[in-house]
């Protein structure tokens, strides 16, 4: 049974470096989400970002297609460090309540 409670205890340190990784991963990445409005036929781009609790957009006006391409990049690896996030943080959820019990973590 030792053993058992040594390995889950093992995964469950692994798991939270996952998740710290996660978080420094996110925390890298450009805030916000690049939005296209087309005004009086020609093309301009916004930032769009929550701050203090509303929606800001900030002008970034005509952008090269290489800076459009590295937003939506970040888009991408925000929704799959998201994901992995979420994951992570249940499957602690799962260990820690395995773990519970007379003996300390």
């Amino acid at each position: 049974m030792a053993v058992i409670k040594n390995v889950l205890r093992e995964e469950l340190q692994n798991s939270l470096r996952l998740e710290e990784s996660y978080e420094q991963e996110l925390g890298k990445l450009p805030k916000g989400s690049l939005i296209r409005k087309i005004i009086k036929g020609h093309e301009y781009f916004y930032v769009v970002e929550r701050r203090e609790g509303k929606v800001r957009f900030t002008y970034r006006g005509k952008l090269s297609s290489d800076d459009i391409q590295k937003y939506r990049n970040a888009r991408e690896s925000r929704a799959k460090y998201r994901r992995l996030l979420s994951q992570v943080k249940k499957q602690i959820k799962y260990l820690r309540s395995i773990l519970r019990g007379k003996q300390e973590i």
